[in-house]
């Protein structure tokens, strides 16, 4: 049986030796990045390395500053071929100690969700996972709708039985109306 993803580099802050950078070289094996592809909803991921330090920031909170690099293959939005990216970027991450809980802050968005000021700060708890944060930063650094060089739009046709699939002209409003104004004007 396979360990959790998030069981990939997990750090008891207990544990942490004060006043020291903790370096951390993370490059999960095909096992582990294939269980990760398949959370994340894509093809594969290979070459999967994230690289970074955590610091001591202040006297009881940590910064985590990391470089994530990947080479992810998604399904083409248009033709679901596979598509390959590559995945370049820097991770940054602040642990507080004394972050206010989300019920403490006030809510920012339309739907009155507390959002904090830095999406980067996160509260400090017993353990900093860096699996956990590795998952998140390939997720973000994602494409969001990958497409296959060359790949055409994508079209779609639908009608009842018996009836002629609507094309792009047949429903445009207004393209009704310009002809008819035309057929007008040539009557008169």
């Amino acid at each position: 049986m396979a360990k959790p993803l998030t069981d990939i580099v997990v750090l008891r802050v207990a544990e942490l030796p004060k006043g020291t950078t903790q370096p951390f070289d993370i490059a999960p094996d095909a096992a582990a990045r294939a269980l990760m592809a398949d959370e994340l909803g894509i093809l594969a991921l290979r070459k999967l390395t994230f690289r970074g330090e955590l610091a001591p920031l202040g006297r009881r909170d940590w910064q985590l500053t990391a470089e994530l690099g990947a080479t992810a293959s998604q399904a083409c939005i248009a033709t679901l071929e596979p598509v390959t990216c590559r995945i370049d970027a820097r991770v940054q991450r602040r642990f507080l100690a004394d972050m206010p809980r989300p019920e403490e802050l006030e809510p920012t968005s339309e739907d009155g969700v507390p959002i904090p000021d830095d999406e980067a700060e996160e509260p400090l708890g017993d353990i900093i996972d860096l699996g956990r944060v590795l998952i998140e930063a390939v997720a973000l650094a994602l494409p969001d709708y990958p497409r296959k060089v060359g790949a055409g739009a994508a079209e779609a046709a639908a009608a009842p039985p018996g009836a002629d699939p609507l094309d792009d002209d047949a429903v445009k409003p207004f393209a009704g109306l310009a002809a008819l104004r035309a057929k007008m004007d040539d009557d008169e």
